[in-house]
């Protein structure tokens, strides 16, 4: 027992360089110590361990690490007093040099108000239910649960995946088929990695979307080809005359950023072009939960299950900050993703996968989206009812779906409108920063109204108000 006192104290890690004789060892120890201090590794006010901790983790007499320490306090450098241990003495910081002159640079503003996309309401995460899931699945989980495990994610998880998505977005699968990654971004760059490797040279992808994406997929060596988006969504009709595309990536429930979701001829089409040419389809359903003046459209998966790559993710539903997304993969493409390329980390927390499934199939997520799609409902209502009242000049499009609206402005003053708004102390993005290539011009802004809490919602929208063209 007094052995296991002696070595339970706090760890510091000393180098003794060159052990001798009694008294040059202490010389040794007294050096470093006060190396450490001077140097700022030990922090005023840090804890040291105990002499006989210390003496125990160095190989050294007891009264060797206590006659250093003595030393030590007797110069300052450190403060022994009864209860409190041995701590680094708090000392006034040595004087600096007087810094060289430089140009004066201005740190940017933070806004007040944010309407950009890219997040949900961060504050609305349901931080109890989580906290009450994480308890029972820590519980219920087996010891191998905490091994390396499955590179595909652990099984509770994909299993509970399988189920929902069935029932709640029309997808075909089981938890074999199922693979757990850390969001879209990283999925699609496996799946543009895997599909460059088994010979795939050309990708289409709609002409309006997220920079990154595209980045992403040419990063793994594949070359986009754009598909103009237009009321109907993306206009898949291009891909009968380019026979080197072999895969595709769309948004068909809710095409990012227009809105729009895609016609059911255009759903039909790219599904028959995908069998006709043994393409690939690759679903990136973001915000597919959200829908709010009719049922939700279903996955185009549920088309052609051995055909698409269905794509899913917690960002929008959930936070971005769990980091957890899902690819359910056709039989064709499981083993080649699997034993395919990869770069770097992919896996996710598994105690995060663990509670996600609890989550899941308590019901607690379904609760969630139920009062998260009320929450997002009312706030669109209020930016319509806003517009119509202050502004109906601007048109307002893309809201029966997601968590952002796109407002058409007159041509040639976008840049002016975001930059009013920045004065009003609003972040807001432009139509044309998601606009890719070539593609049509038109002015108008994408306003997230998902992102911001509710208590400021309201200030947002009075911002925003005031920041468009023609507002009094």
């Amino acid at each position: 027992m007094p052995e296991d006192r002696a070595i339970s104290g706090l760890d510091l890690h000393v180098e003794l360089p060159g052990k001798g004789e009694r008294h040059g060892v202490r010389a040794a120890l007294t050096r470093a110590l006060r190396d450490a201090v001077r140097s700022g590794r030990l922090a005023p006010g840090t804890r040291l361990p105990s002499s006989r901790s210390l003496a125990a983790d160095l190989g050294l007499a007891r009264n060797t690490v206590g006659e250093a320490y003595a030393e030590l306090v007797a110069e300052g450098w450190l403060t022994a007093r009864q209860g409190s241990g041995t701590r680094v003495a708090e000392r006034a910081a040595p004087p600096r040099p007087p810094a060289r002159p430089r140009a004066p640079l201005r740190a940017p503003e933070r806004p007040a108000y944010d309407l950009r996309t890219g997040t949900p309401d961060v504050s609305s995460f349901p931080r109890a239910a989580w906290l009450a899931a994480a308890r029972r699945a820590l519980t219920a989980a087996p010891h191998e649960a905490f091994g390396y495990g499955d590179p595909r994610g652990r099984p509770e998880l994909r299993a509970a995946l399988a189920d929902y998505l069935a029932r709640a977005r029309g997808v075909r699968t089981d938890p074999e088929r199922i693979l757990i990654c850390a969001g879209f971004k990283q999925g699609l760059g496996l799946l543009s990695r895997t599909l460059r490797a088994c010979g795939t040279e050309e990708i289409g992808i709609e002409d309006h979307g997220l920079r990154h994406h595209r980045d992403t997929i040419e990063e793994a060596g594949l070359r986009s080809v754009l598909l103009p988006v237009d009321g109907h969504g993306a206009d898949v009709r291009v891909l009968d005359g380019r026979p080197d595309v072999r895969a595709v990536l769309l948004t068909p429930a809710h095409q990012f950023p227009t809105g729009v979701p895609l016609h059911p001829d255009r759903r039909a089409a790219v599904v028959d072009w995908a069998a006709r040419t043994d393409g690939l389809i690759l679903e990136d359903d973001y915000d597919g939960e959200f829908r709010y003046d009719r049922q939700p459209v279903g996955a185009l998966q549920g088309l052609a299950p051995d055909d698409v790559v269905y794509c899913g993710t917690a960002s929008k539903s959930l936070i971005p900050g769990l980091r957890l997304g899902w690819l359910v993969l056709p039989d064709r493409l499981r083993d080649e993703v699997l034993d395919g390329p990869r770069t770097g980390a992919w896996g996710t927390s598994v105690l995060d996968q663990l509670t996600l499934a609890e989550f899941l199939t308590s019901g607690a997520y379904d609760r969630h989206l139920r009062s998260m799609r009320q929450r997002y409902r009312r706030r669109r209502d209020a930016l319509v009812a806003a517009l119509a009242e202050e502004a109906p000049h601007v048109r307002v499009t893309g809201i029966a779906a997601g968590l952002h609206a796109v407002l058409e402005l007159p041509p040639g003053t976008e840049r002016s409108v975001v930059q009013a708004a920045a004065w009003q102390g609003l972040a807001v993005e432009g139509l044309s920063r998601f606009r890719h290539g070539s593609a049509p011009a038109g002015d108008g802004l994408i306003i997230a109204y998902g992102t911001p809490p509710d208590h400021a919602f309201t200030g947002a929208l009075e911002a925003l108000l005031s920041a468009l063209p023609g507002a009094p």
